[in-house]
């Protein structure tokens, strides 16, 4: 193998730590804050419970798509890309 493959090997190692990093992060921490919220929600409203778990479970599954579309990218990087 020679240097020039080998930097692109790397860089395509890199790039795809930093998507999953980056892009699992951020699912994360937007589906905990809808959770909090919808928790707060129904604390105060137990009475609208049904359509507030409804909604955020629609959410975090809207936020998941995210992650895996980060998780498809670095994939890619990984086993299609060649340089």
């Amino acid at each position: 193998m020679d240097m020039p493959s080998a930097l692109v090997l790397v860089a395509r190692a890199i790039g795809a730590a930093l998507v999953m990093g980056i892009g699992s992060v951020a699912p994360a921490l937007g589906e905990g804050n809808a959770v909090c919220k919808a928790l707060e929600g129904i604390a105060r409203q137990p009475e609208a419970s049904s359509e507030l778990r409804t909604t955020m479970i629609l959410g975090c599954a809207i936020t998941e798509s995210t992650g895996i579309y980060s998780l498809i990218i670095a994939l890619l990087l990984l086993f299609v890309f060649r340089g």
